[in-house]
């Protein structure tokens, strides 16, 4: 599957329960890297993986886990709604490394290894779509 067609499959969510259990390969997974703001390394920590083990992932062309597919995918999603609301990526980049006072004075991107702080960004940046500035 190529970038293009899982970006259109965002916001399907019969396709990413479907794309989730099947697993995001590795290469997809690059692809997803590329055109993201964030490195291995960032990528290692929210997934709660080695950079080891996604090397290894890469070198025996293996899929990722289901709960590891499903956050690649909540950070992809996000990715997508961050970019709509603040127009650009990179200034949803500067969002997500600026301490945000509404979540607690912290920079947002620390909140990308957990599902719960997803959501919250989500639900942020519905806020900020809609002018509710807390």
């Amino acid at each position: 599957m190529s970038i293009t067609q899982f970006n259109s499959k965002l916001v399907d969510t019969v396709e990413l329960i479907k794309i989730s259990r099947k697993g995001i390969g590795i290469n997809l997974f690059e692809d997803i890297v590329k055109s993201s703001s964030y490195t291995i390394k960032e990528w290692s920590k929210f997934l709660h993986l080695t950079e080891r083990t996604i090397q290894r992932y890469k070198k025996e062309n293996r899929k990722f886990e289901k709960l590891q597919s499903e956050r690649i995918i909540e950070i992809a999603k996000l990715q997508l709604k961050g970019q709509e609301v603040f127009g650009s990526r990179t200034n949803f980049d500067d969002w997500m490394n600026s301490k945000i006072i509404a979540l607690g004075n912290i920079r947002p991107i620390e909140l990308l290894d957990n599902s719960f702080g997803i959501d919250l960004l989500m639900d942020e940046l519905g806020r900020i779509e809609h002018g509710i500035l807390a």
